[in-house]
């Protein structure tokens, strides 16, 4: 049955495909024979193809762009075939995506995210968000999302996504969300946040110069005002807002549920040492009230007695007491104490009544310092020379001399547990050792020869917290040459990538690693296209076929119109072209229909924003990867939040101005 139905879904699938191709190729041949120009048409015939392409997922993105990119470079070749004077895309201007400010830029932002996350600090802001937000996806995206949007209205949105990335994958590993659940969101609200104020985003940077430009070329009493720096933020606030709430309430519908790895790998572990070691431990964070008879009471007093294990203790206002020299079996219990514990459930449970302790449902205190990334159970063995050879782990005080918790001893076929009195146990030469610790003790042990290291898959991360100043100088250099200063963006971003890399905040193989290759060939090659599409004046056709449909209907049709334009455009080309085409045309058909032109003007440059349906923005390329995204994910979530952005910008504008 299972098989029919596969091969039932697959028939459908071919009959898809091949009527899209039929579809595809009527078009082609319709616009080849009814286009003004040759040229037209041939570029309107590769666009088709670039969607289809994309729409369809014949092939990876990043390979499709590529594709058109060589596709559009050998029309040079075939030109005279083709009824063409020369290529679509002059040969020199082919690769020039590879050196543009916008791939360049995002590669820097990158490097700086990564950096940042090398010292630390995006792992506190990731556990501050956790705290505030817990594990509850419909609390963590209104917060991550707010917080970048907020971000994205002073400096670049794929800087402040690239910032961001890090903490939401951090978020992902420790609360057991989706990466696919909490990116797209904070990516869509990263492009929102543009719009918030008139420096947020380059079409808005730049359409006051556009304006002035335009008044050079109308009368007097025709002339526009310029924009003030927050003069679209009623506007930019309600497309946020709009944003955060389309997913807190239909996420469960359009985000995709693909499983990343940082969800999975913690309960791939512990059924691992299930199935190998029959132990059902988990880790659990308990708070010693006022008047618990735990009070005043040791580790030692308890553990074993109860089959529990304390890794980690934390006290009001002190710092938490975890890894090599940190616990012993000496450790006092004080009231308000929070515990990190290993147990077995019905043990802890057990545990818990007799001495009335509060267990949190979740990871709070110990987010951080017990996350996935950061610690988990690991297996030991005892080799053969080891020192510790006819020791107990009591004789050696292991705990707090090598940071590891025993919670199980696996010896000639047989697993004891801590109940079985373990750590009094002299230690025999081939004894595996569950234990408990800290991925960086974990690394640390792999020197030792006391010990062999069975666990190899657990997170080797490299953390520099001693780096943070030289990180915060350079972010902030960065910063400020983007926000005061006319420089390019990608010299400012990479001022700042350059110097973590020198000043050894991140190495330079990181910083490589660090780039997703796939979101640079995707931007590269796609530059080529928007080239072609302004330059063979597919885009002004476009616009003014698009337009003399709609320029005897009322005012607001005929700005929805031209917004719906901006936002086509902005899909195929960069923003700032889009901008540049389409403000003056704008102004005109304002000037025609009786409207405000400077209206109109801002129209276009926020529109430029509504780049949702698929991965051909900076951001939504960004978060692609990382997301385990595919365009049909795009067109589902990404085509309502466009018709919502056309709504509300409308809407608000209409009520504004």
């Amino acid at each position: 049955m299972t098989q029919e139905k596969t091969k039932s879904t697959t028939k459908e699938r071919i009959k898809k495909r091949l009527a899209s191709i039929a579809i595809f190729i009527m078009m082609a041949i319709f616009l080849a024979y009814e286009e003004p120009t040759i040229e037209i048409a041939w570029v309107t015939a590769i666009l088709l193809l670039t969607i289809y392409l994309f729409a369809f997922e014949v092939v990876d993105v990043d390979i499709a762009a590529v594709s058109i990119m060589v596709l559009l470079g050998l029309t040079s070749l075939f030109a005279p075939i083709m009824g063409l004077e020369k290529g679509l895309v002059d040969p020199n201007q082919l690769f020039i995506g590879f050196s543009s400010n916008a791939v360049i830029s995002i590669i820097a932002v990158m490097i700086i995210g990564a950096g940042l996350d090398k010292t630390g600090i995006m792992s506190k802001v990731a556990a501050f968000i956790l705290n505030a937000g817990g594990t509850s996806e419909k609390r963590i995206i209104p917060i991550v999302s707010s917080t970048v949007a907020f971000i994205s209205s002073f400096m670049q949105n794929v800087g402040a996504a690239a910032l961001f990335l890090p903490v939401v994958s951090r978020i992902s590993a420790r609360s057991g969300l989706s990466m696919s659940r909490l990116l797209m969101p904070m990516g869509f609200c990263a492009i929102l946040g543009g719009t918030v104020t008139m420096v947020g985003s380059s079409p808005l940077i730049l359409l006051n110069d556009l304006i002035l430009t335009s008044n050079t070329a109308l009368p007097a009493d025709q002339q526009m005002a310029t924009w003030g720096l927050f003069s679209v933020t009623p506007i930019g606030v309600a497309l946020v807002v709009t944003g955060i709430l389309y997913f807190v309430i239909a996420g469960r519908f359009v985000l995709p549920a693909t499983k990343s790895e940082s969800s999975t790998s913690g309960s791939g572990t512990m059924k691992y040492f299930h199935d190998v070691y029959g132990i059902d431990y988990e880790l659990f964070e308990l708070v010693i009230p006022e008047g618990s008879e735990l009070v005043g009471k040791h580790l030692d007093d308890v553990e074993t007695k109860y089959h529990v294990r304390v890794i980690a203790t934390k006290l009001s206002g002190q710092e938490t007491h975890i890894g090599p020299g940190a616990l012993d079996r000496d450790t006092g219990m004080h009231a308000g104490m929070v515990l990190g514990v290993v147990a077995e459930p019905e043990d802890l449970e057990h545990f818990t009544e007799k001495y009335g302790l509060k267990r949190r449902h979740e990871l709070r205190t110990f987010s951080e310092a017990l996350s996935n990334t950061q610690a988990g159970i690991a297996e030991v063995v005892i080799p053969p020379g080891s020192k510790l050879i006819g020791k107990s782990a009591r004789d050696v005080w292991m705990r707090k001399a090598y940071g590891i918790a025993m919670v199980a001893l696996h010896r000639d076929g047989e697993t004891m547990r801590e109940g079985d009195d373990i750590r009094s146990m002299p230690f025999h030469s081939g004894d595996t050792l569950v234990v408990h610790t800290t991925w960086e003790t974990l690394a640390h042990l792999e020197d030792d020869p006391n010990f062999v290291i069975v666990t190899t898959e657990y997170p080797h991360e490299e953390t520099r917290p001693h780096k943070v100043v030289w990180a915060g100088i350079f972010f902030a250099i960065a910063l400020t040459l983007v926000l005061f200063t006319d420089i390019r963006l990608s010299i400012a971003l990479l001022t700042g990538a350059i110097g973590m890399i020198l000043s050894g905040v991140i190495k330079i193989n990181e910083a490589y690693e660090a780039v997703s290759w796939k979101t640079v060939f995707l931007l590269a090659s796609l530059i080529p296209l928007g080239l072609a599409v302004e330059q063979t004046g597919t885009a002004k056709w476009i616009a003014d076929q698009t337009l003399a449909v709609v320029g005897d209907m009322p005012i607001w049709v005929v700005q929805l119109s031209i917004a719906i334009l901006a936002t086509f455009f902005t899909l195929v080309m960069s923003n700032v072209g889009a901008t540049v085409l389409l403000v003056p045309l704008a102004v005109n058909i304002a000037l025609g229909v009786g409207a405000d032109p400077a209206v109109f003007a801002l129209t276009v440059a926020i529109a430029t924003s509504n780049s949702f349906l698929i991965p051909t923005h900076q951001v939504n390329a960004l978060i692609m990867g990382p997301g385990g995204y595919r365009v049909p994910d795009f067109l589902r979530a990404g085509s309502v939040m466009t018709i919502l952005f056309l709504i509300v910008m409308i809407g608000m504008m209409n009520l504004i101005f």
